[in-house]
């Protein structure tokens, strides 16, 4: 079996994205897959520059990347978004093109504008000439109520107190097994000699 390569980059301030993601990566290491997790840092960011040092040539070769960030003010954090203007060094290379994605994001409201921040991400992915990911799910429409604020983009996690639902977090580990399934299907099919 093919071992497949994924990466979890977000940001993260109360943790609530945080546990979404450590969730994903928990939910991946089920399967045969590398998990490449990325938690940006204040640090990282030097003068407004998100400075990725190795991170960018680690998802290089990842063949699905899973973006998350809270919604702030109605879109990704700013912290989140030093991270995607850096991705413009090598944008015009397309080097993630044909890579599969999805995205994760949280807020304090019950809507909040939480799908004005997935919509962002998979912007920043369609850019990027990667394939995106959504949820397949209906509106809390399984027993245990995943995709309960009813978005189909990808997953939404509502939080006033820093405590995730567990129907949000359903959400997040199915969304992870579902990207690993269409990678691991992607991975395993080889482009004809003809076809360039």
């Amino acid at each position: 079996m093919l071992l497949v390569k994924i990466g979890l980059v977000y940001f993260s301030n109360t943790d609530v994205t945080g546990k979404l993601m450590t969730a994903m990566a928990t939910e991946l290491g089920r399967f045969p897959c590398e998990v490449v997790e990325h938690r940006v840092e204040a640090q990282e960011i030097v003068e407004g520059r998100f400075v990725p040092g190795e991170l960018f040539s680690r998802l290089h070769t990842c063949q699905a990347i899973i973006f998350g960030s809270p919604t702030y003010m109605g879109g990704v954090a700013a912290q989140f978004k030093a991270f995607a203007d850096a991705t413009s060094d090598f944008w015009a290379e397309q080097r993630w093109a044909g890579m599969l994605a999805a995205g994760v994001t949280s807020g304090t409201g019950l809507n909040g504008d939480q799908a004005s921040t997935l919509t962002y991400l998979q912007l920043l992915a369609s850019q990027h000439g990667m394939l995106w990911i959504g949820l397949d799910t209906p509106y809390n429409h399984t027993p245990d109520g995943m995709n309960r604020l009813g978005c189909q983009l990808g997953v939404t996690a509502q939080s006033n107190d820093g405590r995730v639902h567990e129907s949000d977090m359903a959400s997040a580990k199915y969304l992870a097994a579902r990207v690993y399934r269409h990678a691991a299907a992607y991975n395993s099919l080889s482009m004809p000699d003809d076809v360039e």
